[in-house]
């Protein structure tokens, strides 16, 4: 159904885009002066910067600073340059009005399949969103319960975005929506549904989820106007579907793809984000080379952001941000440097932002963030250099740069206060404190003189963690009982964003703990019996860091880590194990030299911040298997590999929710994070979580039940495995080869996903089955086999999609599949000779795969022969099983059949053309003409069936619902018919007449119906 995706999705969209206040632009009139290497429209750029800026600059002038941009949007920098441009303005001239109220001086603007073009490579986004005639933002739609949900554009995008012929179009991209029109299914690791945003990307594209916070401005949202509503049926020829009732459902407000149009290109909201919501960040690896990332903001940050402003304009200057850990409050406090920064500019009034922290290596650590994005970092070394600091007007030197100061609470002294300025202007400081439920306690001197440091200060505590507890001393032992609540200290709730929120959208996974299996308990106790009993009554450290228990506990973990690599078929997996005593840590790193694998240590008294900071580094990066820990990196330590926390202590209160969540960082296709328990936590997280659970209920009241254990709860794990064990029990698992005979007798494709999930969800839960009793299921898997298995399966999916797909040759996209982007070539014989002949028969593949889809006439004789070709080319063998010399042989097939396909489309096109871009006129012409005998010339049925075309959708716009009764709606045709072909001097006959109107009719009825 090749119009479903356009009128069920795009054609509402682009309507509901008019109702935000956008302009559609129709490319078949020509109205505009378009540089073809940028796709800007030079005239609408024109006028925007003589209007904003009161000037009074030529197209020709408009054109130099276009060729000068274009310079700008070459580089391999994703935009970095432009995007200066666009804050900054070009020599002087702003191109972008971020200062007005919505920015009215602006020219908001819509255009659908607006081509991006170079050379032979091209895409066309569905919707392009231009601002001052500079393509700023995209749209890519699919229909709902489309085949591999919004995956399927994110492929797509991955291959368009690593394609230097794009550069120029992707340089200037700043905002990207991927929608297939449906909610969100916050069950998945990989979205599949829903309306996701991203930023470019020459690499890996991060989706989004956007949760609408602030429902006022859905209610800002005007009603459609007819006029603007019928230019777009009109122009995109789907006049006919203006009466079917999906149609009007579709214009909903509510809508998925409609509601995160509203949040993000609703003027006020888009110019937010194009000015403060997108931050480039420098990546060096272990070579010392650098990359460059661009983030944009997440929802949450957005909102948290807003929330801030609105308690500062209600004279509010302290308070709260709880969002989870995996967040980004680094990055938030990032962001909202810019924001406030001119916030307070335009009360003239200098802002200084300081970063309070509470260790030296998380000060490192966000400094470093925070240099990464490009802010001038002050980091102070002494309570004398703070003092220092606390006297001047600006962090730093005069550059210019935003400015940020790190400080360790630490550095925070009775002197420390600020003084008035020499330079009688106005200084507003802005404290971020990370952190805040930590170290923050009204005992003792370091939170009083914070708060002395300036009385007039904004203080925004950030914190995931529970904010009322038990105050501890330097050693971790409770103080008299004594509790405090951080909001007392530092102000109500700002916004808040809860761990399972960020479950639901991605940015953290849930966490499955392991107790340790009974055998390996015993000889861990019969160690430290041993130990006892030689060495009599030892500290607990000291029996604890005794090389004997050591080993054993070593020898469990090298055993587990080894199987869960295996087990998630993943090489690449981290682990971290967290010590019980700097003694133990020692110890543990000494027996991890005789492993296979690599390990660091990570002490506070051991090395320097610089090697301790490479070692990090290259953790991060998979140059080490192992960190070894005690007291160090339990926070703010983010690296997305480490998926194994292995825990030799008790850890208490905030820092155990602080240390757990370390292994919760999305990575590749893994669903859960898993702690290791050789301590026995289960009592301490009870508490901790219960202190989480109170405040939310404080928060919350009835609305928490719905956010649970951060933990996968045993009830839901023991359901997993009785799935598991019912999926897999009436197939031979040990055998692989009987395995993947059974499979081959499975025609239902329903039947063999249900087998590939149990099969994915047993990989990620092997380790843990014999500890929840499944002993014959963990007994039933050689482990080595699990991800063969795996594959067996898949492999039978994929041919059964292809057969489906070669079995119906009508189906044009169904066979078209066959060519996807995605085919992975697995030869028996690898060389570097075959490699490249496979790139290469890719290549021509996808591209004749892209020439066949273009196709506007799937049922022309010699379209469907070249399909026939296809078929029978693809039919002969298994893509993945052809030589290199059958490849070269097909590869000169591919490109005969993608010439002639490019050939006959070209007409196609050049026909459709003529009948302003409606491919219902195209074939109907070629249908009546390849008709005997012939009515008339190509140029006078031309003539007689545009006419016809404007008389039959103008009626529809009037009378729209006389395309409900098919069978009228040809008899109505009939009178125009007979007068256009008699007002050429055609005598038609009664059967020419009624096939003419059947030809229109059934594109008109089937291009409704597909609508439907």
């Amino acid at each position: 159904m090749p119009h479903n995706e356009d009128t069920r999705v795009k054609i509402p969209a682009l309507v509901h885009f008019t109702r935000l206040g956008y302009q559609y632009i129709s490319l078949k009139k020509g109205e505009h002066i378009i540089d073809e290497d940028t796709n800007i429209f030079v005239d609408v750029l024109c006028s925007a910067i003589n209007r904003i800026n009161n000037t009074e600059l030529t197209v020709a002038d408009t054109t130099k600073i276009v060729n000068e941009l274009k310079i700008q949007l070459a580089g391999d920098d994703l935009g970095k340059a432009f995007y200066n441009i666009l804050l900054k303005g070009h020599n002087g001239l702003k191109l972008i009005d971020f200062d007005t109220a919505n920015g009215v001086e602006n020219t908001y603007q819509i255009v659908t399949e607006f081509t991006c073009k170079n050379g032979s490579d091209e895409f066309r986004p569905d919707i392009t969103v231009l601002i001052n005639g500079l393509t700023l933002g995209f749209i890519e739609v699919k229909k709902p319960n489309n085949k591999d949900g919004i995956q399927a554009e994110y492929h797509r995008m991955r291959i368009r975005v690593k394609n230097k012929k794009f550069r120029r179009f992707i340089n200037m991209m700043q905002l990207m929506v991927f929608s297939n029109n449906s909610e969100y299914d916050d069950t998945e690791v990989i979205p599949l549904e829903g309306a996701f945003y991203a930023t470019t990307s020459y690499e890996k594209l991060f989706f989004s989820h956007f949760r609408e916070e602030d429902e006022s401005i859905f209610e800002r949202i005007k009603t459609i106007d007819t006029e603007k509503e019928i230019e777009i049926l009109k122009d995109n020829n789907y006049v006919s579907i203006k009466t079917t009732a999906e149609y009007k459902t579709n214009l909903s407000p509510t809508s998925p793809t409609n509601r995160i149009l509203t949040s993000l290109f609703s003027k006020n909201r888009l110019m937010m984000i194009l000015k403060y919501a997108i931050a480039y960040v420098e990546r060096t690896n272990d070579n010392g080379v650098t990359s460059l990332e661009k983030h944009i903001m997440r929802y949450p940050q957005l909102f948290a952001t807003k929330a801030i402003e609105k308690k500062l304009n209600s004279g509010v200057k302290n308070g709260i941000i709880w969002h989870t850990q995996g967040s980004g409050k680094t990055a938030l406090a990032y962001y909202n440097v810019r924001y406030l920064k001119d916030y307070y500019q335009k009360q003239s009034i200098i802002a200084k932002f300081y970063f309070v922290v509470d260790r030296l290596d998380l000060a490192t650590q966000a400094a470093d963030e925070f240099r990464s994005r490009g802010l001038l970092v002050e980091e102070i070394s002494s309570k004398e250099d703070f003092v220092k600091n606390m006297g001047t007007v600006t962090a730093g030197h005069n550059t210019g740069k935003d400015a940020i100061t790190v400080v360790n609470i630490q550095k925070f002294s009775a002197d420390s206060v600020a003084q008035k300025s020499d330079y009688n202007v106005n200084v507003q400081r802005v404290y971020f404190m990370d952190e805040a439920h930590r170290s923050y306690n009204p005992i003792g001197s370091f939170l009083s003189n914070l708060i002395n440091s300036d009385r007039n200060a904004v203080m925004i505590a950030l914190t995931g963690t529970p904010l009322i507890g038990t105050i501890y001393d330097k050693e971790g032992k409770p103080i008299g009982g004594k509790t405090y609540d951080s909001k007392a200290i530092f102000g109500n709730y700002i916004h808040k964003y809860y761990y399972n929120q960020s479950i639901a959208d991605g940015y953290t996974l849930k966490l499955i703990r392991e107790g340790i299996s009974t055998t390996y308990r015993q000889k861990l106790q019969s160690a430290l019996d041993e130990i006892e009993t030689i060495k009599g009554s030892l500290p607990r450290k000291d029996l604890y860091a005794h090389p004997k228990y050591v080993k054993a506990l070593v020898e469990y973990i090298v055993s587990d880590f080894e199987k869960s690599r295996l087990a998630m078929g993943d090489e690449t997996i981290g682990g971290m194990i967290v010590c019980d005593s700097s003694e133990q840590a020692q110890e543990v790193y000494k027996e991890m030299q005789k492993t296979i694998f690599s390990s660091a240590l990570i002490l506070c008294d051991e090395d320097d911040q610089e090697i301790r900071k490479d070692k990090r580094n290259s953790f991060k990066k998979g140059g080490i298997d192992f960190l070894i820990v005690f007291n160090m990196l339990l926070t703010g330590f983010d690296a997305p590999r480490l998926k194994k926390l292995y825990l030799g202590r008790v850890i208490r209160n905030h820092s155990l929710l602080q240390a757990l969540t370390r292994v919760n960082r999305p990575y590749k296709k893994h669903h859960h994070g898993y702690v290791v328990d050789f301590a026995d936590i289960r009592a301490e997280f009870d508490k901790t979580n219960k202190a989480y659970f109170d405040e939310l209920q404080n928060e919350l009241g009835d609305a928490f039940k719905q956010y649970d254990s951060i933990f996968k709860t045993p009830e839901e794990i023991e359901s997993d495995l009785k799935l598991i064990a019912e999926k897999l029990f009436s197939f031979d698992t040990q055998n692989a080869e009987i395995f993947s005979q059974q499979v081959s007798q499975i025609d239902d494709k329903a039947e063999l996903l249900e087998l590939r999930h149990a099969l994915e969800l047993y990989k990620e839960l092997f380790n843990i089955a014999k500890l929840f009793g499944y002993n014959e299921l963990a007994d039933k898997f050689d482990l080595n086999k699990i991800s063969s298995l795996y594959t067996e399966v898949v492999n039978r999916i994929n041919i059964i999609n292809t057969k489906k797909a070669l079995e119906n040759a009508d189906d044009m996209t169904a066979i078209l599949n066959l060519a996807m982007e995605e085919i992975d070539f697995n030869f028996k014989k690898v060389s570097e000779h075959e490699l490249v002949i496979a790139d290469s028969y890719r290549d021509i593949l996808v591209r004749t795969q892209k020439e066949m889809q273009r196709s506007l006439d799937p049922k022309d004789p010699e379209y469907v022969t070249l399909l026939e070709e296809l078929q029978r080319l693809l039919k002969k063998k298994n893509i993945e099983e052809l030589t290199a010399d059958e490849m070269k042989t097909q590869m000169q097939e591919l490109e005969r059949i993608r010439k002639a396909a490019e050939k006959r489309n070209q007409a196609d096109a050049r026909l459709a053309h003529k009948y302003e871009d409606d491919s219902k006129f195209m074939r109907t012409h070629k249908r009546i003409a390849e008709a005997p005998p012939p009515i008339a010339s190509d140029l006078v049925l031309h003539d007689v069936l545009i006419n016809l075309k404007h008389q039959i959708d103008d009626s529809l716009i009037s009378n729209e619902h006389v395309i409900d009764n098919e069978a009228y709606f040809m008899q109505s045709l009939f009178p125009f018919i007979k007068q256009e072909l008699t007002s050429k001097k055609i005598r038609p006959t009664v059967n020419q007449i009624k096939f003419v109107g059947q030809c229109i009719a059934n594109e008109y009825i089937t291009e409704r119906n597909y609508a439907s």
